[in-house]
């Protein structure tokens, strides 16, 4: 009995050690990857501990076996919206059992939630040999279910060559890669440290063959510090050619701590075609002061919605009024005899234009109209609006070039108009 005893504390212990024997590594950013899930999740750009204290991040923890076991996501603003490239969630759970790898998803609150592929459980399957040959997806209920792609599983088979994929939804049909681009049954080709070089549409003798956009590839480029730095599509003679989005070659450019900063794209030829600025979070530019032109059209709109009603001009607040207008005041519902926000919409304020004030009683003559511009940041601005009826606070936003009302919130002047509180 005493040794028992002491065989289940000596396993206990050890299975306590195993438990807290874990790592934990912090990094900038996820491993780029738009070829497959089949490319393990991978972090990029190290940091330390104390750096991730003041820094967007991902934290990786790993068993004793060196196996991932958890992600949690504190990467802000940044991170690439995108079913293979980013988790989409605060927190990814990791466990093993029986040749399978578990993936569930949580919000900071600890509550299941859909990823990137709008699932709630991804399981990934390996042979006896340890070779990742499925994924499949599943709803909060653990019935099968297809993400946003359409996709119920992914099926992986060595070939001399690479990596064969083919997916398939519920019904257990053949499904392409996504719904925006025509690869059916792919061939994947990978480094000897599991990074991706291509992914090839390939027919039912696993041929290299085109699409109908006349695409047979496209094929990745990784600098030293892992960061996808191009991407180039090819025909099935592994020539350069135009994709549907009517470029052949994509280059990222990067910052020095792996931001993506900036999209060029070229033709076959390498001839530049076009670039795209992308926003960052440790470089932004900051609004100049407003010009004297936006602080007038400002002051000129805020005013232009009580010269509306005050001379019944509906062309006029239809003008200064955004179709989205949001304008909210103090209502009293006798039923309830409660409170509450009582909207007016654009339509009804320039009804309110042609009718409310015809019998001209309802301001005096001249009327008081005073306007202060609270703040203006760049397209958006806070004004104060003051009148002989009404004290009101206005958004306005700058909409191709031109300044609209699109909040308002006011209340009557005289405040014994109102209950008492």
């Amino acid at each position: 009995m005493k040794l028992l005893k002491l065989l289940f504390a000596f396993c206990f212990a050890f299975s306590l050690h195993a438990q807290n024997n874990t790592t934990e590594k912090h990094f900038r950013h996820l491993r780029y990857n738009h070829v497959s899930p089949y490319i393990d999740l991978a972090g990029i750009h190290p940091i330390s501990k104390e750096e991730a204290q003041n820094t967007s991040h991902y934290k990786f923890t790993y068993d004793a076996s060196e196996r991932l076991t958890e992600i949690i996501n504190n990467h802000y603003h940044t991170e690439k919206k995108h079913p293979l490239a980013s988790i989409g969630v605060y927190r990814m759970v990791i466990t093993y059992e029986d040749n399978k790898e578990t993936r569930i998803f949580f919000d900071i609150n600890n509550k299941r939630i859909t990823n990137d592929r709008d699932v709630y459980k991804e399981v990934f399957s390996y042979d006896a040999k340890g070779f990742k040959n499925k994924l499949a997806f599943y709803n909060l209920e653990d019935d099968a279910t297809e993400t946003n792609w359409k996709i119920a599983t992914y099926q992986w088979s060595k070939t001399k060559n690479g990596i064969i994929e083919k997916r398939f939804n519920l019904k257990n049909e053949a499904v392409p890669v996504s719904p925006y681009f025509a690869f059916g049954t792919t061939r994947i080709e990978v480094d000897e440290n599991g990074i991706p070089k291509g992914h090839y549409n390939v027919n039912d003798k696993l041929e290299t063959t085109e699409n109908a956009a006349g695409v047979a590839s496209y094929q990745d480029t990784y600098d030293a510090m892992l960061n996808h730095v191009k991407y180039t599509y090819h025909d099935k003679d592994n020539n350069l050619t135009m994709n549907q989005w009517q470029f052949s070659i994509g280059e990222k450019v990067y910052d020095s701590i792996g931001n993506n900063i900036q999209l060029n794209y070229y033709d076959t030829e390498g001839k530049f075609l076009r670039d795209r600025f992308v926003y960052s979070n440790t470089k932004t530019t900051l609004s100049t002061v407003a010009t004297k032109k936006d602080s007038t059209e400002i002051k000129e709109k805020a005013l232009g919605y009580l010269i509306g009603l005050q001379q019944l001009k509906p062309e006029l607040m239809n003008t200064v009024m955004n179709d989205s207008l949001n304008k909210v005041t103090i209502g009293w519902d006798r039923a309830t005899k409660k409170e509450y926000s009582r909207r007016t919409t654009k339509a009804q304020m320039i009804e309110f234009a042609n009718s409310w004030n015809k019998s001209n009683t309802m301001f005096p003559d001249p009327p008081n109209n005073k306007v202060t511009i609270l703040d203006i940041y760049n397209r958006i601005a806070n004004v104060k609006l003051v009148s002989d009826n009404w004290v009101e606070y206005l958004h306005l936003m700058k909409l191709d070039g031109t300044w609209q009302i699109v909040n308002l919130i006011w209340q009557h002047k005289d405040i014994n108009r109102y209950p008492k509180e």
